[in-house]
């Protein structure tokens, strides 16, 4: 069971880029799906010319990016310190962890806090209680918003506009059969999260993959992002989805919106 990454292969179409850096980011993706990989595997991947794909990996190397061992190359750690930077400075990132664990050890599941980026739900912090289903998703996972129940529960307080142009630009793509994929009732959807605080997910992103989720805001009433339970569907439904677990997540919530207003 587990929950399918999206496709952050789009790019961000600008009036103008530098092309050399283009084909860096290109490398560097390939780098990351590839794994291990030499040189002619990567150039083909990101459809440049070897020699174009040695000079890159080479500076890459250089920097301290990416590391080489024999003819293979990986992503260096040297990005696991741009991220663990990136997530540090995070509203309330010093008291999210600890409360997810909390929310994951209270319930037994899987716990997370997802923000938004891009017009995508980014997993910035996931906790696995004792019974918590192995998945995919990890610190930096990006999903398409509309299939989770972190997703909806964002988007619930985002203004229309807003709304409107993350469906423009990514659509509404199909992961499972219970998927919202039309544009009205995920507006339906989100009128009915923002009355009752909470979004649900009946295995919109993976078969079977229940989750209940609550936004988070800022002092001004920003959404900042979602905290989330999942779980399979014969452990979430009933009592689990419909009481305990909104009630823990609303709590757990105000702990850590109090504690971003009051720092």
């Amino acid at each position: 069971m587990t929950d399918a990454p999206a496709n952050t292969s789009a790019r961000h179409p600008t009036t103008a880029t530098i092309k050399s850096l283009d084909t860096t980011f290109a490398i560097i993706d390939a780098v990351k799906e590839l794994e291990a990989a030499r040189v002619t595997d990567i150039a083909t991947h990101a459809d440049v010319s070897k020699s174009t794909a040695h000079k890159h990996l080479a500076t890459l190397v250089a920097h301290e990016y990416v590391t080489k061992t024999g003819n293979e190359y990986r992503l260096g750690f040297r990005f696991l310190d741009l991220g663990g930077h990136t997530r540090s400075r995070f509203p309330g990132a010093h008291i999210i962890k600890p409360k997810l664990q909390e929310l994951a050890a209270k319930t037994g599941e899987v716990s997370q806090y997802m923000t938004e980026e891009y017009g995508q739900s980014v997993v910035l912090y996931r906790e696995e209680g004792q019974n918590g289903v192995p998945s995919k998703t990890r610190p930096g996972t990006r999903m398409y918003i509309h299939q989770t129940a972190s997703g909806k529960a964002i988007l619930s307080q985002l203004p229309r506009e807003r709304v409107e142009a993350i469906v423009d630009k990514w659509g509404l793509p199909k992961a499972t059969s219970s998927t919202i994929t039309d544009r009205e009732a995920l507006f339906e959807e989100l009128a009915a999260i923002r009355e009752r605080g909470i979004s649900y997910s009946y295995g919109e992103s993976t078969k079977g993959l229940y989750a209940v989720a609550a936004p988070m805001t800022d002092p001004d009433e920003t959404v900042l992002g979602a905290c989330v339970v999942s779980g399979p569907s014969h452990r979430m439904k009933g009592e689990p989805m419909e009481e305990t677990f909104p009630q823990l997540l609303l709590s757990i919530v105000n702990e850590i919106e109090l504690n971003i207003a009051h720092s």
